[in-house]
């Protein structure tokens, strides 16, 4: 029971790599809040949990926005008394777009979700943590955060700015009991290319060099145990890194 008394918020957790960090958590002996805008999604998770002698509580949050963010985290707090873990998971994906093709409405909503998301998250949480002295922040990158080759310019930039802000908040906070860090995974069978719109030829056609380099497809619980180490006392010591999870992927590069 790695994860026994901690309290963690997971967002994006009614399906795939979120869904799986969740039921982890749980299976550790943490108490979790399901955040993710699909309600019927985590109150169905939050019940499974809660039936197999677990703690949960759904939330339904559009992570786009602030009043949401905010109260996302009040939820653990007046549910469970605390915050230990923020996970911060949820994301959307681009159209595989250069960026001589990106609209303007799209880079702002991808932002909002994929970035500004996760700065608002952290910004709420972080006084919790600060209060009690420790807390730890994991947050979802991806491989296309640490190059050019995976995705379009909108969530190649989106991520590899979430791993620029994962490194900066794990400095300044480094003496205060704060640890955080970022996974990037690579190809996992998830749901995300559910949220792609508009998808470029062009940029298909030139993605495709960088995918036929892809060994292979990873599950939700491949991330979930990455998470589940990052969260506990076994990573104590780690702060301010990205762990790369892709079966190799990203060495070819």
């Amino acid at each position: 029971m790695k994860l026994q008394n901690k309290v963690a918020i997971v967002t994006g957790a009614a399906s795939g790599m979120g869904k799986a960090i969740a039921e982890r958590f749980s299976q550790e002996g943490a108490a979790v809040v399901l955040a993710d805008l699909n309600a019927e999604g985590v109150n169905t998770l939050a019940n499974e949990i809660n039936d197999n002698g677990g703690k949960a509580k759904a939330v339904e949050v559009n992570i786009a926005n602030l009043d949401d963010i905010n109260k996302m985290i009040e939820a653990a707090v007046n549910e469970f008394g605390t915050l230990d873990i923020l996970v911060n998971n949820a994301g959307i994906m681009d159209g595989f777009e250069p960026v001589a093709e990106v609209d303007d409405d799209r880079w702002d909503l991808i932002f909002d979700i994929n970035t500004k998301g996760v700065m608002r998250a952290m910004r709420k949480a972080i006084p919790v943590f600060l209060e009690k002295g420790q807390g730890v922040i994991i947050n979802t990158a991806s491989s296309g955060g640490l190059n050019g080759a995976h995705a379009g310019a909108t969530y190649t930039a989106s991520k590899h700015a979430v791993i620029g802000l994962t490194k900066n908040t794990a400095f300044m906070y480094a003496q205060k009991g704060i640890r955080c860090n970022a996974i990037a995974p690579g190809a996992v069978a998830t749901n995300i290319s559910s949220s792609m719109k508009n998808v470029s030829q062009f940029g298909s056609e030139r993605l495709k060099l960088g995918q036929s380099l892809i060994p292979n497809v990873g599950s939700p619980k491949d991330i979930a145990n990455v998470a589940l180490f990052l969260a506990s006392d076994e990573a104590a010591f780690v702060n301010g890194t990205t762990i790369t999870a892709d079966a190799g992927w990203t060495s070819a590069f």
